[in-house]
C-alpha cells in the first residue's frame, strides 16, 4: 500500500488491488468529527479520486473509538446569522453528492460510534460495512440538538430503509445496534473489525443484495397513505413534543410532506430548514446543552486510577439500583445488606436490567456474576471503593463509619449516596476523614445521568478526582459540588416542590399544577415528581434543609408521610396509583399563569442563592447540573441562561411582587442584585 495524500486530517492510501482507502484521523482530536477544515480537505480529495478512479473507495477511521461523530459542534455556535449556516451545509452536501456519484465502489468501513453527519457521509457511500461489537451504534441524532439531518441524511436514509423507518429514526434520534441496523437494510455486512479487509474484497467482487422493504413501507410512498402518515405521525409527536419548545421534528415532518416525493427539492429544503433552525434559540440552547455534557465528563478526566471493585451498603431501592448499575458497567460489586430478602430483590431486579440491557447470554450471565450478594460485609475489606446508601439519618451513618474504617484498604475510598447531609457532619467519628467524600446517585439509577461528586472541607483532591473517574467510567456525568445541606440539585428543587404543595393546600388540583410546570417545558410536573420520589424522601429532605435555610415544611406533607401515603411505591399520594384512577389518564388544558410564575420564580431564586454561594464552581456548570438532575428545560439552555435571556430585572421584579403578596418564602436572595448589575461567575 502506498500513501498518495497525506492532509492534516486525511490520509489517502491504494493498496496493490488498486483500492483507495481514505482514513479520517482528525488532527488534534480524541474523536472524529466534521469540521470546516475537514470538509475543505475532503473536497480535494474526493476530486482528485474522481481524476484518477480507483478499483474502488474504502472511507475509513484512524480512531478507535469509532467512525465520526457527526458535525463539529462548537462551530454551530459561530455561524453569525443564517446565511452562513446555509453556506456550510450546501457545501457539504455538494461533496457528498459527488462520492454518491463516482462510478467505482464507495465503502464507508465502520466501527463504534457513526453518527449524525458521520452516518450522512456512509449513506452518501454505496455500501456500509459495521463491525458486530457492542460499541458500534448507528443514528442521526440531530433533533437532540434542535435541528435535523441536512448533509442530505433525510433523502437517503428514507430512499434506503423506507420513509416509516427513516423517519422514526430522525424524529427520535435513537441509535442502532450493528445488528438492528442490518437488519432494516441501513447496513450491508456485518462481521468482525478484524475481518474488515476480507469484507472489503468480498463487497468489491461480489456485492451485496439490498434487503427489500416490507409491503408497509412501499405502501407508505402512495400519496394517499403519505398523508395519513404525516397525520399519525404528527398526532403521536403533539402527545410528547411542544413545537414551540421544539421545532426541529415538525419542520421534519413538513419537509417530507411537501418535498419527500422530489429528492432535488428536498435536499435544497432541507438545507434552508436546517439553516433556519441552527440559528434559532432552541438549537443554541441544545448546543449548550450538548457542550455543557462536554464539560461535566472532563471534569471526569484525569490520570487516576479508577476503582474496579465496589462494595453497596445497603440494598435498598437506590443502594441495589447503584449495585446493579456498576455490575452492568463491568465493575465487581458487593452489595451488603442485613435483609437476605433485600438482595435477592436486587439480583431479582439486576438480572432484568442486564437482560434488558445486554441481550446476549453471555454478557448478561457476566453482568449476574459481578453482582454478589454479601450478608456479611466481606467485600468491604477487597473494595477500591465502599459507597455507604443506607437511610438518611446522621447517627446511623456514622455508626456505620466506625464499623468499616478500621476493615478498609488504605487506599480506598468512602463516598456516601446521602441527599442532602453535610459531609463534615458525617466526618467527624473518622481517622482519615480526608477519604470521605459524596456520590449522590438521583432515582431511577438507570435513567438519571447526574451524579454530585460532593466535596467537604477535609476531602483529599486526588480522593475526589478518583471519584469523579469512577463516575465518568460507569457513564454518569459527574458534578463537583460543595458539601452544604442539600448540595445543588436537591435544594433547588425542593423550594420549588413545597410551592407546589402550598399550591394544592390552597385548592389548585395537582394536574393543573403539573400542566403549569410542563407547559414552561418541565419533563415532569412537580407534583409528580414528589409521589415518583417517595413524600417520605422528600419529607426527610424538607427537614433537613429547614434546619439550615428558611424553608417551611407543609403540614400536609407529614400527615400523609405518617398516614403512610408515600407516592406511586405505597400507590397513594397526591395522585392515586390504583388500576381504576391513574393521573395520566386526566387531562388538563388550561392553568392561571402565576402558578407557572410562583413555581419557577421559587426554583430560580434558589438557583440564584447557590449561584451566589458557589455551591459549584460557576454558572455554567450550575446550568448542566441542573438539566441534567432536574430536566430543567433543555430547550431553555439551563436556569442560569434562563435569566440571561429572559433578563434578571424583569424577573427580579416579579419576584418581589409575589414577596409582597405571598410573603417571605419569595424574598429575593441577595445574588440577584448582582445579576442585575451583570457580574458573571461562568
Amino acid at each position: 500500500m502506498h500513501t498518495e495524500l497525506n492532509r492534516q486530517h486525511w490520509i489517502l492510501e491504494r493498496d496493490a488491488d488498486d483500492v483507495a482507502w481514505l482514513t479520517l484521523d482528525r488532527h488534534n482530536s480524541d474523536t472524529n468529527s466534521l469540521s470546516r477544515e475537514v470538509f475543505e480537505e475532503l473536497d480535494a480529495i474526493v476530486t482528485k479520486v474522481a481524476d484518477d478512479l480507483p478499483a474502488a473507495l474504502v472511507i475509513r477511521s484512524g480512531k478507535k473509538n469509532g467512525f465520526i461523530a457527526g458535525a463539529d459542534v462548537r462551530e454551530f455556535t459561530r455561524f453569525e446569522d443564517r446565511s452562513q449556516a446555509l453556506e456550510m451545509i450546501q457545501r457539504g452536501q455538494e461533496i457528498f453528492n459527488r462520492i454518491e456519484a463516482l462510478p467505482c465502489p464507495t465503502i464507508a468501513l465502520i466501527h463504534g460510534f457513526c453518527l449524525g453527519g458521520g452516518l450522512e457521509l456512509a449513506l452518501a457511500c454505496r455500501y456500509r460495512i459495521v463491525s458486530d461489537d457492542s460499541e458500534t451504534r448507528l443514528g442521526l441524532p440531530e433533533v437532540k440538538l434542535g435541528i435535523h439531518p441536512g448533509l442530505g441524511g433525510t433523502v437517503r436514509l428514507t430512499r434506503l430503509v423506507g420513509s416509516l423507518r427513516g423517519l422514526e429514526l430522525m424524529l427520535t434520534g435513537r441509535t442502532l445496534s450493528a445488528r438492528a441496523a442490518r437488519k432494516i437494510g441501513l447496513i450491508d455486512v456485518v462481521t468482525p473489525q478484524r475481518h474488515f479487509g476480507r469484507a472489503v474484497k468480498a463487497v468489491v467482487t461480489q456485492p451485496p443484495a439490498a434487503i427489500g422493504k416490507p409491503w408497509r413501507e412501499r405502501l407508505a410512498q402512495q400519496p394517499v397513505a403519505r398523508d395519513l402518515v404525516i397525520k399519525m405521525m404528527r398526532r403521536k409527536l403533539t402527545s410528547k413534543v411542544d413545537r414551540g419548545h421544539y421545532p426541529a421534528p415538525y419542520e421534519l415532518l413538513d419537509l417530507w410532506r411537501n418535498f419527500g416525493a422530489d429528492e432535488t427539492a428536498n435536499y435544497a429544503a432541507e438545507a434552508d430548514s436546517v439553516a433556519n433552525l441552527i440559528v434559532g434559540p432552541t438549537a443554541r440552547n441544545l448546543v449548550r446543552v450538548f457542550l455543557l455534557q462536554e464539560r461535566l465528563k472532563a471534569t471526569g478526566r484525569g490520570d487516576v486510577s479508577v476503582p474496579r471493585h465496589v462494595h453497596v451498603i445497603g440494598a435498598g431501592i437506590m443502594g441495589g439500583d447503584i449495585a446493579i448499575w456498576c455490575a452492568l458497567q463491568g465493575i465487581d460489586v458487593t452489595v451488603q445488606d442485613v435483609d437476605p430478602q433485600r438482595l435477592g430483590q436486587v439480583i431479582q431486579r439486576g438480572g432484568k436490567l442486564f437482560a434488558k440491557k445486554l441481550k446476549e447470554r453471555r454478557a448478561i450471565e457476566a453482568a449476574r456474576d459481578r453482582l454478589m450478594p454479601d450478608t456479611q460485609g466481606h467485600g468491604v475489606a477487597r473494595a477500591d471503593l465502599v459507597i455507604e446508601a443506607i437511610f438518611e439519618d446522621g447517627d446511623a451513618k456514622r455508626d456505620l463509619y466506625r464499623q468499616i474504617e478500621p476493615l478498609m484498604k488504605a487506599e480506598a475510598i468512602l463516598a456516601s449516596n446521602t441527599s442532602s447531609i453535610p459531609l463534615e457532619e458525617l466526618a467527624t467519628v473518622l481517622d482519615r476523614p480526608e477519604r470521605l467524600i459524596g456520590l449522590h446517585f438521583f432515582n431511577p439509577v438507570d435513567k438519571m445521568q447526574l451524579v454530585e461528586v460532593v466535596c467537604a472541607e477535609q476531602s483529599d483532591a486526588t480522593v475526589l478526582q478518583r471519584g469523579a473517574a469512577f463516575v465518568l467510567a460507569i457513564k454518569r456525568l459527574p458534578l463537583p459540588v460543595k458539601s452544604s445541606p442539600g448540595f445543588l440539585v436537591n435544594r433547588i428543587l425542593m423550594p420549588y416542590l413545597l410551592e407546589a404543595m402550598e399550591l394544592v393546600a390552597e385548592g389548585v388540583e395537582p394536574a393543573v399544577i403539573d400542566r403549569a410546570a410542563t407547559s414552561f417545558g418541565m419533563p415532569m410536573g412537580p407534583i409528580r415528581l414528589a409521589d415518583t420520589v417517595g413524600l417520605d424522601i422528600c419529607l426527610s429532605v424538607a427537614r433537613i434543609l429547614a434546619d439550615h435555610y428558611p424553608v417551611e415544611v407543609p403540614e400536609r406533607l407529614i400527615r400523609m408521610v405518617e398516614n403512610g401515603d408515600l407516592g406511586r411505591k405505597s400507590g397513594q399520594g397526591f395522585y392515586s396509583y390504583n388500576k381504576r384512577q391513574f393521573f395520566g389518564k386526566k387531562k388538563t388544558t388550561g392553568f392561571p399563569q402565576e402558578i407557572e410564575t410562583r413555581l419557577m420564580l421559587r426554583l430560580l431564586n434558589e438557583v440564584v442563592a447557590c449561584w451566589r454561594e458557589q455551591v459549584v464552581e460557576n454558572a455554567d456548570l450550575l446550568d448542566g447540573g441542573i438539566i441534567f438532575g432536574t430536566g430543567f428545560a433543555p430547550f431553555r439552555g439551563g436556569p442560569m441562561q434562563h435569566i440571561s435571556e429572559t433578563g434578571a430585572p424583569e424577573l427580579l421584579a416579579e419576584l418581589e411582587q409575589l414577596s409582597k403578596t405571598h410573603g417571605e418564602r419569595f424574598q429575593a436572595d441577595d445574588g440577584w442584585s448582582d445579576l442585575v448589575e451583570g457580574l458573571s461567575r461562568r
